[in-house]
């Protein structure tokens, strides 16, 4: 049976839920609940595992908070035998618009601290990720903040969304490989 890594980025604490920057936490959270799975303290990470068309999804949650995550992802790759190319990384980004979700087999960090870590710990940039786009609406200076903050109301539904299509994502990955799969996500808009 093949093995995936499906990394959901995020920070621990309740000041953090619900937050722009947790959205690979809640990606994670509706992957699981979707399989009837749930997450449980391990080294490193909150751990969830699914059996998903033959194939096993370790499902983890860092908790050495964003800008450590790569001392988990790599744990777990070498500690379940996973190749890098069966990992798949889900994070906020920046540069994308609500709208958007993009999906890529390797890549720069983009300024993500989360990316860079893991980039750091695994010493290549050649693993999948699936970024869920936040947009970029604050004042100069703000981004900290802006990452940081909760969801306005009128996000809500959009995110919900893009959420649920994640785990979709996520399972055609694991299926169908994610060449394919990139063809029909890259092209996807979500509107307001």
């Amino acid at each position: 049976m093949s093995k995936f890594l499906i990394v959901g980025l995020g920070n621990i604490g309740i000041e953090y839920a619900g937050t722009r920057h947790n959205i690979g936490f809640e990606v994670a959270d509706a992957l699981a609940i979707k399989h009837g799975a749930s997450f449980r303290p391990d080294r490193l990470a909150d751990l969830a595992e699914v059996k998903y068309r033959g194939k096993q999804l370790i499902i983890i949650k860092p908790t050495t908070y964003m800008n450590l995550s790569g001392k988990a992802v790599k744990y777990w790759l070498d500690k379940e035998k996973i190749a890098t190319s069966n990992v798949l990384v889900i994070l906020d980004e920046l540069a994308l618009p609500l709208s958007k979700l993009r999906l890529r087999p390797s890549g720069s960090d983009g300024g993500h601290n989360g990316l860079r870590s893991i980039q750091a710990a695994l010493g290549t940039d050649q693993y999948p990720r699936l970024r869920f786009g936040i947009g970029n609406n604050y004042p100069k200076g703000m981004q900290a903040e802006f990452v940081l903050g909760k969801w306005w109301k009128e996000e809500i539904p959009v995110v919900l969304r893009k959420i649920e299509k994640c785990v979709e994502i996520i399972e055609n990955v694991a299926h169908i490989g994610i060449e394919r799969t990139m063809n029909e996500v890259n092209k996807l808009e979500f509107p307001l």
